[in-house]
């Protein structure tokens, strides 16, 4: 039994939102703001609170928006309904425990063995009706226009406003019947979380006090684990307190006789009324937590937990959480109780405070340690658990399983969409690109995941364009002054990548993803016989990104392009098409300076705007050979042969530039493709 698909609708940025769960463990990904917290927060308010704890500003904006154009119409239907909801959609089969769900089987077509959970926070027909005729005596009394609907709903929501609880018939939702006891809803699905803002801390350097984070976490997991009759060392810990609280008695006796006496005086309403005694009373769980010290071993010697890096307290708190909550997936503290039929443990941004090698050891092990644990490996108790993991991290993306992500974006505004890699992994095999997509894969996972976090990205060509593109976006920054329209370049989420002549491989990753993307390459221009030669002797461009994104244009077309026709979107039919508003730009050289040259490549194009900056430091320029060659003012040639390494003469561009980098120029291909990218 598995938790296949959640829905959620008008729940804050998740509108119509829809997400796949793998059976094990699904990873999400995506920037800031994209609904990964939002997601964690729906599930919590419907399947662990108890009370309705949501607030008006839950509601997704554009949907508020409805309800206010609802509210002046002059009738609805007796079925409707406003408000939010989430649905789980749960796939059993015959090997199933069907007992707490078989209630729940509307539907018996032996082929869709599928249970709906419903969970609406939402106003009927009757609520709908009350509130407009609350609304209309509100408004005989409130003339101001800026009090509106909305404006009397976020006083008043919660009179009209409910929790419901249903299970839907498969394919016909409308079918259903309502729950009235969370309890049944337990017994299906056990959610637990472990948050992102956890309850780790060190203390200053003066050591006056010590933080015990994980020591309490120590007596938590005790109490889930103290009715476990059959553990030896639960038995054990228990007679040894007992045997001291005997020893102890007698030291108190003395200890305290003392104040005892003097009680004593003081007496009652009868003889001996005011005896007290001093007697122990030790309990397990405030052992661990009072006095108890988790300590780690440097050095040969033992440091107290709060000397440790908030990163290992992180991480090691973690797993204390997680064994905690296992034991309370497999019930161990209630002998008659069973473990729900799915589990579920979501766990917030485990990267919190940790290092990337400490990153990839968690995603490396956290998969297999929880494998083990639903087969009872160790304790011979199994369950059925389902994983969810958040993060921001680049280097827990790139160590997990590809078919486990998802991606969530801002498909616009108000709306987050929730994406399977194993889609992407579809669409290249569709057309026939298993190379290419493996390429992709090979190349995201030891490169640049960082890619699945970029508000933006840059397509480069090599690490010329990787070492100077830094300097050349500070450049742009430094002219831009205190124009504080737009964000500056290097205040923005931009990804840089490297690709080679291997762009076009990325054509359907970069519409997967829906980032704003900027390709900058080199026209390579070559004659009929496919040998380099200067742009005014070329006969085609030898440039596969080109040919891939241009293929319907010719060379001479191809120089005579509008910047405004460089940019790009995907038609319904899958093919690129030039778009002024598309979110793909594509850019290559073009004719600039006095006598309009037009470079081959970034070199040549340098050269062609910045000679006199080469020519004034080409003494110091380690990277130059051949310098007598440059005399002749023949860009294409010194490009080819007095540039001996081509990311040597990138370092020496930048050690030879003042300290705003104004005095050399940027390509303006490169400069109109960065303020595209900017805005």
């Amino acid at each position: 039994m598995k938790i296949k698909n959640i829905t959620i609708n008008n729940y804050r940025l998740l509108k119509d939102f829809s997400i796949d769960l793998e059976d094990d463990l699904s990873l999400v990904i995506g920037k800031n703001n994209c609904g990964k917290t939002s997601f964690l927060s729906l599930l919590e308010k419907f399947l662990i609170a108890d009370t309705n704890n949501f607030s008006f500003e839950d509601f997704n904006l554009a949907y508020q928006q409805k309800l206010k154009e609802d509210i002046l119409k002059t009738e609805v239907g007796e079925d409707y309904s406003f408000g939010i909801h989430l649905r789980v959609y749960i796939h059993y089969d015959k090997n199933d425990k069907l007992k707490n769900i078989s209630s729940l089987m509307l539907n018996l077509n032996p082929t869709e063995n599928v249970v709906v959970l419903s969970f609406e926070y939402s106003m009927q027909y009757q609520e709908y009706l009350r509130l407009r005729e609350d609304f209309s005596d509100f408004k005989k009394d409130n003339e101001d226009e800026n009090k509106d609907i909305l404006f009397f709903l976020k006083k008043n929501y919660t009179s009209y406003f409910k929790t419901y609880i249903k299970a839907l018939e498969y394919k016909q939702e409308a079918n259903h019947v309502v729950l009235t006891d969370k309890a049944t809803i337990r017994k299906i699905i056990n959610f637990q979380r472990i948050k992102a803002k956890r309850d780790v801390s060190n203390v200053d350097g003066t050591r006056k006090t010590s933080d015990k984070t994980l020591s309490r976490m120590s007596s938590k997991y005790y109490e889930k684990i103290s009715n476990d009759e059959e553990k030896e060392s639960t038995k054990e810990l228990q007679k040894q307190l007992s045997e001291t609280d005997v020893k102890l008695n007698g030291v108190y006796k003395t200890l305290f006789n003392n104040v005892v006496e003097k009680v004593k005086r003081f007496g009652g309403m009868k003889q001996d009324d005011s005896i007290i005694k001093i007697v122990s009373t030790l309990e397990e769980k405030n052992i661990l937590k009072e006095n108890t010290s988790v300590m780690y071993e440097h050095s040969s010697q033992m440091l107290p937990e709060d000397y440790n890096g908030l990163g290992y307290l992180n991480l090691i708190s973690m797993i204390f959480e997680i064994e905690v909550i296992l034991n309370d997936f497999k019930k161990k503290q209630l002998k008659h109780d069973e473990p729900a039929d799915i589990n579920v443990l979501f766990i917030e941004e485990p990267e919190a405070h940790t290092h990337p090698q400490m990153q990839y050891v968690f995603i490396k092990n956290i998969k297999k340690l929880l494998q083990e644990e639903c087969q009872g490996k160790n304790d011979k108790c199994e369950i059925n658990l389902q994983s969810i993991i958040s993060t921001h991290s680049a280097h827990i993306a790139a160590e997990s399983d590809f078919d486990d992500i998802k991606y969530f974006y801002v498909d616009r505004p108000n709306s987050v969409l929730a994406k399977n890699l194993r889609s992407l992994e579809e669409e290249y095999e569709k057309d026939g690109e298993r190379k290419n997509f493996d390429f992709l894969k090979q190349y995201l996972t030891l490169n640049r995941s960082e890619l699945f976090f970029a508000d933006k990205a840059v397509f480069i060509e090599g690490d010329t364009e990787r070492i100077l593109l830094p300097a050349i976006m500070k450049k742009m920054d430094y002219e831009a002054g205190e124009e504080v329209m737009l964000l500056p370049l290097l205040s923005q989420n931009i990804s840089i990548v490297a690709v080679g002549a291997y762009s076009q491989v990325f054509e359907k990753f970069i519409n997967f993803f829906g980032i704003k993307t900027l390709i900058i390459t080199d026209i390579d221009s070559v004659d009929v016989a496919n040998n380099k030669c200067k742009v005014a002797d070329g006969d085609h461009t030898s440039n596969s990104s080109l040919k891939y994104f241009y293929a319907a244009k010719s060379f001479d077309e191809l120089k005579s392009l509008e910047f405004g026709e460089k940019s790009f979107s995907k038609n319904s039919s899958g093919k690129w098409i030039a778009d002024k508003n598309g979110k793909l730009c594509i850019v290559y050289q073009t004719e600039e300076g006095n006598g309009k040259y037009r470079a081959r490549s970034f070199e040549d194009s340098f050269l062609s705007l910045n000679f006199d900056y080469i020519d004034t430091n080409k003494g110091n320029f380690r990277s130059l050979k051949n310098k007598a060659t440059m005399a002749a003012k023949d860009y294409y040639a010194i490009a080819s042969e007095c540039i001996d390494k081509k990311t040597l003469f990138a370092i020496d561009i930048i050690y030879f530039s003042d300290d705003k980098f104004s005095n050399w120029n940027i390509p303006a291909y490169i400069k109109e493709g960065l303020l595209w990218l900017k805005a």
